[in-house]
């Protein structure tokens, strides 16, 4: 197996589907000849030719509803937005035409389409290239919402949407494209090459959707989290030398509720980490969720550190990103309770 950073295996998984799936094709803006702004379909274009693999017009909406017709007859189109900031034009055509097409037609077409797009902050982005989005799309019925914390997952993940007969969303961390973070923003940058995760395979295979991940076992209490998360979870782990159990959610729809449950029941103690805004994020949801299965369980209140209700501000990134000592002392709460 090769060694690869979170771009290269999304590439590597864009690749082995061109090749394997005729009706698999690739657009978006500057995707083809250009290889997308993070070069994420880099040489794609060259393989597979211009018909596979090639460039929109700035138009998300026109993006969004090009891939919701071709996929309604048949193809499996892979998009990409450049950036999750600008996903919004498009959000109509997900919500009223792509998660309802399979219901209203009752089950006549389905519109098996995979969007792929960056999120998240940590790159100096300012407020409209940092955002997290994603409780907006799994608080839709009909769209399935996916986040990869590491470039194994995140090329077995993107083959088992492409391959899904429903309309994935898969987010991209882009600050982990090129390496694990762990929120320690002031020391030295870490590469993949190292970790353990981004020995990946050439060829096809699949990480199963609605499926979560322990990615660390311990005793004293459960981390939900995903994408860059899970990297700061095992940092804020590190910090307070606290026995955590830190769980990878990876699809956040479909949800893996055994999985959660069965580490908060074992824990009895519960931290929720993401990075967008507080309010009506994902954790919420999260929050209720294990509120409902481990309630006679837990031993204190559960505990959620998320990004500020604010836009994503560019001078202070670092007080609004969740970073290990904020985590740290969440997890200290929860064992006090």
């Amino acid at each position: 197996m090769a060694s690869m950073n979170m771009i290269q295996a999304i590439n590597s998984a864009l690749d082995v589907m061109l090749g394997k799936d005729p009706d698999v094709l690739i657009f978006g803006q500057d995707v083809g000849y250009f290889g997308g702004v993070f070069r994420a379909t880099e040489g794609l274009q060259k393989k597979h030719g211009a018909t596979r693999c090639f460039d929109s017009p700035i138009a998300e909406g026109g993006i969004v509803a090009a891939a919701i017709g071709m996929a309604a007859y048949g193809l499996r189109p892979v998009v990409e937005i450049q950036f999750a900031d600008y996903i919004y034009p498009g959000y109509d055509q997900l919500v009223s035409e792509a998660a309802r097409l399979r219901y209203r037609s009752a089950g006549d077409f389905t519109s098996p389409f995979t969007l792929r797009t960056p999120y998240g902050g940590g790159i100096f982005g300012g407020q409209t290239h940092s955002q997290s989005p994603e409780a907006l799309f799994t608080h839709v019925a009909g769209l399935k919402t996916v986040i990869p914390s590491n470039p194994y997952d995140a090329k077995g993940l993107l083959i088992s949407a492409i391959e899904d007969d429903d309309p994935v969303i898969f987010l991209e961390p882009k600050r982990i494209y090129n390496g694990p973070f762990d929120g320690w923003h002031d020391r030295p940058v870490q590469s993949w090459a190292k970790h353990p995760r981004s020995e990946t395979p050439d060829g096809y295979y699949k990480v199963p959707l609605g499926k979560a991940e322990v990615v660390r076992e311990g005793a004293d209490l459960t981390i939900l989290a995903y994408g860059t998360m899970v990297h700061v979870a095992l940092a804020a782990t590190a910090e307070t030398g606290l026995d955590a159990e830190v769980v990878d959610i990876r699809t956040l729809l479909p949800i893996d509720i055994d999985t959660i449950a069965g580490s908060v029941n074992k824990t009895g103690r519960c931290v929720i980490l993401h990075e967008a805004t507080r309010t009506s994020g994902f954790g919420a949801e999260l929050s209720a969720l294990v509120q409902e299965a481990c309630f006679y369980r837990l031993e204190a209140p559960i505990e959620r550190v998320t990004g500020w209700d604010t836009p994503y501000p560019h001078a202070f990134e670092w007080e609004y990103f969740p970073g290990p000592l904020r985590v740290a002392k969440a997890m200290r709460k929860v064992m006090e309770g």
